[in-house]
């Protein structure tokens, strides 16, 4: 037989000024985000004075925030950004949009919340990594698990993990992620065994995962990041199907701003 929890029985509201009800009824909704016993909780709320009502409430209040940001901490340590990027001051001017998906759209990651995929298109040091971080950073801070791959780190990666007889162990810590972020995709050429492990990649996240690829080579240039255009066709497939292509124009930040001239 299963465990049945009894209700929790609230304090007589009726014997108390409306101002108390309403703090005691604020406080055991702050409970219910923690894992108190809250029927002793409602036991020592109904001899509570109004002062310490106040003080309990604050505590709590205290307490999910501390816990809000261990998390969000946890969650960009484990990411894995090689830097702290935010969307704050981007320059948002080299981006092409899709008619149908604007900068207000892909601010709000709703493309996470559908499993749909973004390729940031264009030359290198227009700001796709960059933009990339961003969100990423955006997702932990939205409690959403978040990993940050070069795509050269990521096939060596998984390599490792294939030696050690620990693929299907990394591939399903990548798979927790609701976004993954694999950068630099097509800037060094990937062998046959690193092509098939990224196919397993797209594979397992279609459907469930968002990708944001950022590259400088168009589709029709994929089939010589992979070495086989069978594979690579069937990755752009599972991408186009649910995602978007973001495109990026102009000069690179870098050499604009190098020291050297």
């Amino acid at each position: 037989m299963g465990s049945h929890r009894p209700p929790v029985v609230i304090p007589d509201m009726k014997r108390r000024r409306q101002s108390t009800s309403d703090k005691l009824e604020a406080i055991m909704g702050l409970a219910r985000q923690l894992p108190l016993t809250r029927q002793v909780l409602a036991d020592r709320l109904a001899d509570a004075t109004p002062g310490q009502m106040e003080f309990i409430g604050s505590w709590m209040h205290a307490e999910i925030e501390s816990r809000q940001h261990s998390k969000i901490t946890r969650l960009v340590r484990t990411a894995g950004f090689p830097a702290d990027k935010e969307l704050d001051g981007y320059d948002w001017t080299p981006i092409r949009f899709p008619v149908d998906y604007g900068r207000q759209r892909l601010e709000t990651l709703d493309f996470i919340d559908h499993a749909e995929d973004l390729v940031l298109f264009g030359p290198p040091g227009v700001g796709k990594t960059h933009l990339a971080i961003a969100l990423g950073r955006r997702a932990c801070r939205n409690a959403i698990p978040t990993r940050f791959f070069t795509a050269a780190s990521l096939v060596m990666r998984l390599l490792r993990a294939q030696s050690d007889n620990r693929l299907d162990r990394e591939l399903a810590a990548i798979g927790r992620a609701g976004l993954l972020i694999i950068d630099e995709l097509g800037y060094i050429p990937i062998d046959e065994e690193g092509s098939r492990l990224l196919f397993q990649i797209a594979t397992n996240a279609y459907e469930t995962q968002s990708i944001i690829y950022t590259t400088n080579i168009e589709f029709s240039g994929w089939g010589r990041i992979f070495g086989d255009p069978n594979m690579a066709a069937a990755i752009i497939d599972r991408t186009v199907h649910h995602g978007r292509m973001i495109r990026f124009e102009g000069d690179s930040w870098r050499k604009t701003h190098a020291l050297m001239q």
